[in-house]
């Protein structure tokens, strides 16, 4: 059966949710009711799945007994997590690719503990001092990824080859989030990426919102949807509103709801769902108070965009999609 506007598995990202409490001790390492806090109030905005986006707790750092009690406080405030997302633990970073690729394989094991169906993972590495200065990071360049390096290029391919062969073992999706000025920064390089390593359980994370908000011309956000979603395995979907005056080389984007920004969504589904999409969605929002936007995006999505009824046809994808329904909250295996 195909999914609904009903049953259709949205996450809530954690975004809004710092690392360290206020005393600087870090989640990891933070009582299970500092983590059943942040599900509760995940829960109460209306969301039935998180996505363990490892700002917050890095699931490949704990040990199996803090795995499980992150599993059963999840369960506890009636959330399941089917996801992790890796943030900034780029498998080619010069200085860190190693310990990167190890933290890596460790959130595979860790996500396989969880029960989860997908682990994604991105290209991007650390906020430079300039970004981190900003109002809105993205405003200013940061790390690229070398172009025409074929040693680089292969590492990549090879690196996240190896991930998507342990994810296979261990029955999970790869996906791939696309971010600015690395391989995976346009909708050429993310394709040829996952062309090049080849496995049919690594996909894309078409997150076209990390593109718009460039204060710079960018690829016109239909033309990436039409060459990634046939690729697309999982999604963190936001949106950005965007002025252009081309003539004076001026380009703003600043965080807007989904129904409200540049990427008109509804075209973007219908286009998705034409290529066979059937994967969980991650709603994500900057700024103010992100997780209510995301509620609302969630809303809209439900009510605006995904289909009411399961009889729509669906075009084949070229990769896997991860179409098993989440199990209910909590009942992933610990």
């Amino acid at each position: 059966m195909a999914y609904t506007a009903e049953d259709w598995p949205i996450t809530a990202a954690l975004l809004q949710f710092p690392g360290v409490d206020a005393g600087g001790v870090p989640m990891n390492d933070a009582d299970a009711e500092v983590w059943r806090g942040v599900f509760q109030e995940i829960a109460d905005a209306g969301f039935a799945h998180v996505d363990l986006t490892d700002t917050w707790v890095q699931p490949g750092d704990l040990s199996a007994d803090r795995l499980a009690e992150l599993n059963r406080t999840a369960a506890e405030a009636g959330v399941g997590l089917p996801v992790i997302s890796v943030v900034r633990r780029s498998v080619i970073d010069s200085n860190n690719w190693q310990e990167n690729l190890d933290y890596s394989h460790r959130s595979l094991e860790a996500g396989a503990a969880l029960g989860c169906e997908v682990v994604s993972f991105g290209l991007q590495q650390a906020l430079t001092p300039q970004q981190q200065a900003q109002l809105w990071f993205w405003t200013v360049p940061g790390h690229q990824d070398p172009v025409d390096d074929f040693v680089t290029w292969g590492n990549a391919v090879s690196r996240l080859r190896e991930l998507g062969r342990h994810a296979a073992e261990l029955g999970l999706l790869v996906s791939l989030e696309m971010y600015e000025d690395t391989y995976l920064g346009t909708a050429d390089s993310a394709v040829r990426l996952v062309e090049d390593i080849g496995l049919a359980n690594v996909g894309l994370n078409p997150d076209v919102g990390n593109l718009i908000r460039l204060h710079r011309p960018i690829e016109p956000w239909q033309d990436i949807f039409a060459k990634t979603l046939p690729y697309a395995n999982y999604w963190h979907v936001k949106n950005y509103s965007r002025d252009e005056d081309t003539a004076r080389d001026m380009y703003v984007a600043m965080p807007a709801p989904m129904e409200s920004g540049l990427i008109n969504y509804r075209e973007v589904f219908a286009m998705a769902l034409r290529n066979g999409f059937q994967g969980i969605i991650c709603t994500e929002h900057y700024g103010g108070d992100g997780l209510s936007v995301s509620a609302a995006n969630q809303a809209y999505l439900r009510t605006r965009v995904l289909p009411r009824t399961a009889d729509y046809p669906l075009g084949t994808s070229r990769v896997a999609q991860g179409r098993q329904t989440p199990a209910a909250p909590g009942t992933g295996q610990a």
